[in-house]
């Protein structure tokens, strides 16, 4: 069932570089942009991910958090923020919970029959934890509209 406006953030745990669980949960009280990456060493996911790194100074100011998840393994997702100096969390949803609870399954991920990936999406909860915003490509090439996300985030 897809996440809409309104709705609370789910409870799911994703895992950090040091292999431990952390709760979405933990994100509350700080406005939160979720963005979900196919994949890790992919070409637009690096530059989506570079490019809301160059962002966190505006996004900071705006109190807001900023989380990547992707299903990539803990190890490869540190590997990747290290080599594009991303300092913000990429946490792994390794067991597509995260994908499920959002409803941003890519099913047969780069025509790899049985690999679900994430889609490319954008997620906004503001401090309570509600949901304010959503953005979700079927389309894996295509990035997110970065002057949408900082509008929205100064509304918050």
């Amino acid at each position: 069932m897809a996440l809409e406006l309104g709705n609370k953030l789910p409870e799911v745990n994703l895992y950090g570089y040091d292999m431990k669980a952390k709760s979405l949960s933990e994100f509350k009280g700080k406005n939160l942009l979720i963005a979900f990456f196919p994949g890790a060493f992919t070409g637009v996911c690096t530059k989506e991910a570079c490019t809301l790194q160059d962002g966190l100074g505006s996004f900071s100011q705006m109190n807001a958090e900023v989380i990547g998840v992707t299903v990539d393994s803990p190890f490869s997702n540190k590997s990747w923020a290290e080599k594009n100096n991303v300092t913000f969390p990429i946490l792994s949803d390794y067991s597509r919970k995260a994908l499920k609870a959002f409803d941003v399954e890519l099913n047969n991920f780069a025509g790899m029959e049985g690999y679900t990936a994430a889609k490319r999406a954008v997620f906004i909860f503001d401090k309570e934890g509600t949901l304010k915003y959503k953005w979700v490509s079927d389309n894996p090439g295509v990035e997110p509209p970065y002057e949408e996300l900082n509008k929205e985030l100064s509304k918050l």
